[in-house]
């Protein structure tokens, strides 16, 4: 009897805290819902939407666990740039070779990025999210850490769907609401959403000419170079200074030439009056360096990982015939992210500036992990080594 009175008082628990999430969505959903009114969504499409909507569970957990957050370099690299999405971005390339050529002598970005795009975000299309990009709006505008963001994306979704007749169910994604072959959120859907194919409406999922062409312009208004390319792997001389690393540390390709950075096969340079780039190391002084150009910058703003900026570069030289990486990323354990939180709150506690500890290194992260790392006589490559977690006296 003990044990079923025992048993019966944690599924009273687990029932409370249930009720209380469930009470705290439905005080959410009523917010949005005035919200909602206020933005100029009538009560019919409230009534086919948020009157529907259902909490997601995979939502929040797919929000903690990030993969640009929680994967190795090599782990993230590898599992995207793939000799199967390779071969199929060039035959996409000679498929669409027409559109694309188009879309290069109007927007300025060559196809082989726009087929990266393409292929890092969907698989070329064949995989555009399964989840009604309502709910998964309306889950995180109720999670305090970025509820602002996901409400005003949540009430462009329902103006998308307003204005364009979508319907609950065709308005499917990503776990965070990204639509279609190219993964728009609604405010960039909503902007940039191109209706190339000129049937009266610019439609992500059924349409690969609206896509590809929305993608091209979106590129272009973020502030695509058309003469130059996204960057390039590079060789670092033997002894190199690893202070300049990261996007606060620009220099020009003449500065870089200098300092001994080569191209990757060993060969100089080349150096472009006015051209800038941008040193990155996303596996530490044992893996490849790469120097990043002014579209580096644009590929961040679509999305805010070195790491996906650089898979799609390297996928559209590769794409466009280019052969791998000379450096291949080495395989290190993952890292885990109470390790990263403990070195950084080490950090913090030593008087270093990285802010709140997450878990996620982040470019704060990385320079006063330099910085403590040339004050201990360790490598200063801004990368949290076995040494340093040593060093810290942090243990897994």
């Amino acid at each position: 009897m003990k044990q079923f009175g025992w048993l019966g008082l944690v599924l009273s628990g687990v029932s409370f805290f249930s009720q209380a999430a469930n009470s705290d969505f439905q005080t959410c959903l009523t917010r949005l819902k005035s919200t909602a009114l206020s933005n100029g969504i009538t009560q019919a499409t409230i009534a086919d939407t948020l009157d529907r909507v259902k909490p997601r569970k995979q939502v929040i957990k797919a929000d903690k666990n990030q993969p640009e957050f929680t994967s190795t370099f090599q782990h993230y690299f590898d599992k995207r740039v793939t000799a199967w999405r390779v071969l199929k971005g060039r035959k996409m390339m000679k498929e669409h070779h027409d559109l694309l050529a188009k879309l290069t002598n109007k927007y300025g970005v060559p196809g082989q990025y726009i087929v990266a795009f393409w292929g890092l975000e969907t698989n070329y299309g064949s995989y555009k999210g399964n989840l009604p990009v309502i709910d998964s709006l309306t889950t995180l505008a109720c999670k305090p850490r970025r509820a602002k963001f996901f409400t005003q994306e949540l009430m462009k979704a329902l103006k998308l769907k307003q204005k364009n007749g979508f319907s609950y169910d065709q308005m499917r994604g990503s776990w965070a609401g990204a639509m279609g072959h190219t993964q728009f959120m609604p405010s960039t859907f909503a902007r940039y959403a191109v209706d190339a194919d000129a049937d009266g409406k610019a439609d992500l999922w059924n349409s690969e000419v609206d896509a590809l062409t929305s993608a091209a312009n979106f590129l272009m208004h973020l502030g695509w170079k058309r003469e130059q390319r996204w960057g390039r792997e590079v060789q670092l001389p033997t002894k190199f200074d690893y202070t300049p690393i990261g996007s606060k540390q620009k220099k020009s390709l003449s500065e870089w030439r200098t300092l001994g950075v080569q191209k990757a096969d060993g060969k100089p340079l080349s150096v472009v009056s006015g051209m800038d780039a941008v040193l990155y190391l996303p596996s530490g002084h044992k893996g490849p360096a790469f120097l990043g150009y002014d579209n580096f910058n644009v590929i961040m703003k679509w999305n805010r990982s070195e790491f996906y900026a650089i898979s799609v570069g390297h996928l559209a030289d590769r794409i466009a015939g280019a052969g791998r990486l000379i450096s291949h990323p080495p395989k290190i354990p993952k890292f885990k992210r109470k390790n990263i939180k403990a070195m950084q709150q080490k950090l913090l506690d030593l008087g270093y500036k990285v802010g709140k500890p997450d878990g996620i290194i982040g470019r704060n992260t990385v320079k006063a992990l330099q910085q403590y790392q040339k004050k201990q006589g360790i490598l200063a490559d801004g990368f949290p080594s076995k040494t340093t977690f040593i060093k810290m006296g942090i243990k897994d």
